[in-house]
């Protein structure tokens, strides 16, 4: 039952990544989301073989330094365009 949940939590966050266009903040956010169901995953695989809970320390350390990345991203893309529309973006102009 807890392994339906999990598989549940990450197409729902998969679904709302791909189906959303409008706004980079709730992509970010929607990647995030999919990131922590994937950690709830492997932490329920790690616990449940037995394995050490090493490599789940590095992979939050990763999410974390790429939430921070995010987060920069959509700062300057907020002080140079305005806004965080998808569709005012010109990638063109780069």
């Amino acid at each position: 039952m807890l392994m339906l949940y999990m598989i549940i939590l990450y197409l729902s966050g998969l679904m709302i990544f791909c189906l959303n266009f409008k706004h980079f903040l709730i992509t970010l956010l929607s990647l995030e989301y999919l990131v922590i169901s994937l950690f709830m995953f492997m932490m329920y695989f790690l616990g449940k073989y037995g394995f050490e809970m090493y490599f789940s320390m590095i992979f939050i350390t990763f999410c974390v330094c790429e939430g921070s990345l995010g987060l920069a991203i959509l700062v300057s893309l907020i002080r140079t365009h305005g806004n965080d529309y998808f569709k005012s973006f010109n990638f063109l102009s780069c």
